[in-house]
């Protein structure tokens, strides 16, 4: 099939998946912010009548006494807990299973995710998984939930993903090395806490990777073709929150104030993406990480100016609106100006928190699988401001090669 007829398939695709959003309601989780914050959701959970509760969460913050102090509150409350901490980066089927398996065993009904995206990713496809009767395969792709999950209640541990608002979730499939997606208003959770202090001393790499994920969210959501008055103030209020707060917290790892703002912006870029979608970095950075379990955060942002550059031309109009938000020129300069100073002010941004500029681990020999997959995923998902074909999307892959 010619590339321009598969765009103009794929341009009516999205036409559909856009009245499929604007049609089907998406609930908002509760959400709390602040210091102490997460002990407010505990009290959520007993107020919700949950009775025992499965935490999901990773191994690393159990070390660290996180999971302790907001678990000290579960029993203080009389809510019982049992923990399942294995989660790792970028959950697979098996791990999700495993979980499910534990939620079953010991009756609970109702799921605390403590963590970032891949805990808060996992505790969603649990949730779903325990009420509805099949496997994961069965789940992905979009309303295919077809039971409404277990109470799902989230505490994020880092500013990124907007997990706690999204109606996403994601796990790879280790036979495919692909990550899939579920998506479906079922999957947001019922109330969520913003608690600044569970941030406090993050690693700076840590920081800077989670950062670029809520800021490709927000940019990728002002970028896109289903974007409406409503993820556009979500979308700018991000993207103007995490270009002047992260660089703080990288450098800062304990400046509270810097902290709560990065939480709620990713918060923020969480709302917008769920309705306007994402675009190519987040279909790129789903291979890289399937294929090299690369932080997904740190896949966007090595990503991220070659997408923006790929796309400069045809959203331009967009990218001066940002640049005129962040501060970077005046809305009386050109478009092309703006948008250009607005793709350097990034660029800058990425020098500051010491983001590589290619992927150690990419493969020339990856490059076509990894093109494939991610234009296979953005074609039937993504309403992106340009199309780019195979030919295209090999190019931008291999900009990342390591020297």
């Amino acid at each position: 099939m010619p590339f321009s007829i598969k765009v103009m398939f794929y341009r009516f695709l999205m036409r559909l998946l856009k009245l499929v959003t604007l049609f089907i309601p998406t609930p908002k989780p509760t959400i709390y912010s602040g210091s102490g914050s997460a002990r407010k959701v505990c009290a959520t959970i007993g107020h919700f009548g949950v009775k025992r509760v499965l935490v999901v969460t990773d191994a690393m913050l159990v070390k660290l006494g996180i999971v302790s102090g907001i678990t000290d509150e579960l029993e203080r409350l009389g809510v019982e807990f049992v923990l399942f901490a294995e989660i790792l980066p970028d959950p697979t089927y098996d791990a999700v299973e495993k979980g499910v398996n534990v939620a079953l065993e010991n009756n609970t009904d109702g799921i605390l995710a403590i963590g970032g995206g891949s805990a808060m990713d996992a505790a969603k496809i649990i949730a779903a998984r325990v009420t509805n009767t099949k496997p994961i395969q069965k789940l992905t792709g979009i309303l295919k939930v077809s039971v409404p999950i277990l109470p799902l209640f989230v505490v994020p541990t880092t500013a990124g993903t907007g997990s706690e608002t999204t109606i996403a979730a994601v796990a790879s499939d280790p036979s495919t090395n692909q990550k899939t997606p579920i998506i479906d208003p079922k999957l947001v959770p019922i109330a969520a806490a913003l608690d600044p202090t569970l941030m406090l001393g993050l690693p700076p790499a840590i920081t800077a990777a989670t950062g670029m994920d809520a800021l490709t969210h927000g940019i990728e959501s002002y970028l896109s073709k289903h974007a409406s008055p409503e993820t556009d103030y979500y979308a700018m209020a991000a993207v103007k929150m995490i270009m002047r707060n992260l660089p703080i917290c990288y450098k800062e790892g304990n400046n509270e104030q810097a902290r709560e703002a990065m939480a709620l912006a990713s918060f923020y870029a969480g709302a917008a993406f769920t309705k306007a979608n994402l675009g190519y970095v987040h279909a790129i950075a789903h291979q890289f990480s399937a294929f090299y379990h690369t932080p997904h955060g740190l896949a966007n942002a090595i990503i991220l100016p070659h997408v923006l550059e790929y796309s400069q031309t045809a959203a331009a109009p967009r990218l001066a609106e940002l640049g005129v938000a962040i501060g970077v020129g005046e809305a009386t300069e050109d478009d092309a100006v703006l948008a250009q100073k607005f793709v350097d002010a990034v660029k800058a941004l990425i020098v500051t928190i010491d983001i590589p500029a290619s992927l150690d681990k990419l493969k020339e020999q990856d490059v076509s699988s990894i093109a494939n997959n991610a234009l296979k995923e953005a074609h039937y998902l993504y309403p992106v401001p340009r199309y780019m074909d195979i030919n295209q999307c090999k190019t931008i892959v291999r900009q990342m090669l390591p020297a």
